[in-house]
């Protein structure tokens, strides 16, 4: 295994351009394979690209604030404290590791923005309590809990097939968690992967000539710039805990009384509104929490700036045609015992392309839920298999580490050698899951 990482971090660490690059050569790939595989010409493409750029700002806007508020949280002082004791706690690099993964697990499980930003706040706060963990091994680890976050609280899929109106609902219905989330599939594939990885990734630990450990200057935590208090009303307001309780009341209000007339109900208007609340209320002051969300609005920056230009590639993979072209592809070689574990393999295959759990359901649900229908499959399995997928080539596609790598103070290439074994290793646990269950 030591022999094989390093040739996977070698291979990432020469050949894996920054995330910017990446999606650029994306760009430039999809319109040379829309151009070969449907009737579109190259003018067409670029009109398909400059007709999507803005075709996803209300979701960016949801994934902005996922994000950040799951900074704000992961960064307020009673989850400072606990990640701090727990990290103080753990002596080896072996451990640590193990340590590492299974917190982001449960996090990304909870939530994926939540799930980024803690782990990695916490795979630092281990490094400053470790000697001899593998810095990149660390971070990458941190980020491998993401390959379950579609299977989880927060998978948009799912919980947007809960919604009622959603864009399917007329041929699916509306598709309760329980046939999604908390079903017996999806439950075997979150608890193998909970189980097994943690101790897959401590099995990737490098040998100690060839430790990174991480450089001291990355341990040194920004402080915050709180204006100096002055004696009147502005001032005094901003420092005022009974704005957060009335602030925080009303959210807690309208949170209970959201669960009580709905059930157990998240999608991810909720999930924000949740991790919003407690932000507020775990900061204390006003002053406190918009400090904080000054600072977790710096790690969305790739996000807002990147994100466009994968909304202009699934433009031009939907209106091409070509990401119909890929699931026909996959659709056409399935039958009733492989169409699931092929769906999953298209959707993967897609997530490279368009890394957006909502903008792929939207490519890929149409083609995928009509051969459902005709090979009499189940709905939400089939929505759970583009979830996975959706979820799991996420571990070679740099996008979404960008935020854990800003707080690291690490690159893409870093980390992408470990994440690739990551995801051969819970791709074989999701085939499983989805093959036999």
């Amino acid at each position: 295994m030591k022999h094989l990482t390093r040739f996977t971090n070698t291979l990432m660490e020469k050949y894996l351009p920054d995330p910017y690059i990446f999606v650029a050569i994306l760009t430039a790939l999809v319109m040379l394979l829309g151009v070969v595989f449907t009737d579109s010409s190259p003018l067409d493409m670029v009109g398909y690209w400059g007709n999507g750029i803005w075709g996803l700002l209300a979701f960016t806007m949801q994934m902005v604030v996922v994000l950040a508020a799951g900074h704000v949280l992961a960064n307020s002082p009673v989850f400072k404290k606990g990640l701090s004791t727990i990290a103080s706690k753990i002596k080896t690099p072996g451990i640590a590791i193990i340590f590492v993964t299974f917190i982001s697990l449960i996090a990304c499980w909870i939530n994926w923005g939540f799930g980024l930003v803690i782990g990695a706040l916490f795979a630092k706060e281990v490094a400053r309590h470790v000697k001899k963990v593998d810095y990149r091994l660390l971070i990458a680890s941190a980020y491998s809990g993401m390959v379950v976050w579609h299977g989880g609280l927060a998978g948009s899929i799912p919980l947007s097939i809960a919604t009622e109106g959603h864009p399917f609902a007329d041929l699916m219905g509306v598709v309760p968690t329980t046939d999604t989330l908390f079903s017996v599939y999806n439950l075997f594939i979150v608890l193998v992967i909970l189980v097994t990885l943690p101790f897959f990734n401590r099995w990737m630990m490098p040998k100690d000539e060839d430790i990174v450990e991480i450089n001291p200057a990355l341990l040194v935590d920004e402080k915050e710039e709180l204006p100096t208090p002055e004696n009147n009303f502005a001032s005094r307001s901003e420092r005022s805990y009974l704005i957060t309780i009335f602030v925080g009341l009303i959210g807690l209000v309208y949170l209970i009384n959201h669960f009580v007339t709905k059930g157990f109900v998240l999608d991810l208007n909720v999930v924000n509104t949740i991790f919003i609340v407690l932000g507020i209320i775990f900061h204390g002051t006003p002053q406190r929490f918009l400090a904080a969300a000054q600072q977790a609005i710096k790690t969305t920056t790739g996000i807002v700036f990147q994100f466009p230009f994968y909304a202009g590639i699934m433009g031009m993979m939907t209106a091409s045609g070509l990401a119909a072209v890929f699931s026909e592809w996959f659709v056409s070689i399935s039958n009733g015992n492989t169409f699931y574990l092929f769906t999953f393999y298209a959707a993967g295959l897609v997530n490279i392309f368009v890394p957006s759990g909502g903008g792929q359901w939207a490519v890929q649900a149409p083609i995928m839920l009509d051969a459902a229908t005709t090979l009499g499959a189940d709905y939400a399995k089939t929505a759970m298999a583009i979830a996975w997928g959706d979820a799991w080539t996420n571990m070679i596609q740099p996008f979404w580490a960008l935020p854990a790598l800003a707080i690291a103070g690490l690159k893409a290439k870093d980390i992408m050698g470990f994440c690739l074994m990551v995801l051969i290793f819970s791709g074989i646990i999701i085939s499983i899951g989805f093959l036999f269950f």
